[in-house]
């Protein structure tokens, strides 16, 4: 169901107004690769941080990276909106579908000479473990 809420909620391409709270949480680098997500993905990553930050309130800043990183991978795949809904349901039949399953070890990837550790780990689904469950259950949008 938390699918089909976050696909209603993505039908805008409007890329969303980068607010200090984003600048505060991401390094320069990791800013430009967040800035190169589509903007229906920058605006999910914000609410995801929101609410992360809500069960997580002790959150690191690389925390805090991580929420509105998590997706990052997502944009290796080229999908858009609707190949995107294809590819979750049909499942990894194609490259790139392929790649759209493996985003988070893709973002992890693209993440490892710009990021920290922690950051990079939390992308990739590791690390501790009320962070992690923290991010996955914000991600539960």
């Amino acid at each position: 169901m938390h699918l089909v809420r976050r696909a209603i909620s993505s039908f805008s391409n409007a890329t969303p107004e980068v607010s200090s709270q984003v600048r505060q949480a991401l390094l320069p680098a990791e800013l430009a690769l967040w800035s190169t997500m589509p903007g229906r993905d920058q605006r999910h990553s914000i609410d995801v941080l929101h609410r992360f930050l809500l069960l997580h309130p002790e959150a690191t800043r690389a925390q805090s990276a991580a929420a509105l990183l998590h997706d990052v991978g997502k944009v290796q795949s080229g999908l858009g909106w609707s190949l995107r809904i294809v590819a979750t349901v049909i499942g990894p039949r194609t490259r790139r579908f392929r790649l759209y399953h493996l985003h988070e070890v893709l973002g992890a990837e693209m993440l490892s000479s710009i990021s920290e550790a922690e950051t990079v780990a939390l992308v990739r689904g590791e690390g501790p473990t009320q962070a992690v469950a923290s991010l996955r259950e914000a991600d539960n949008i």
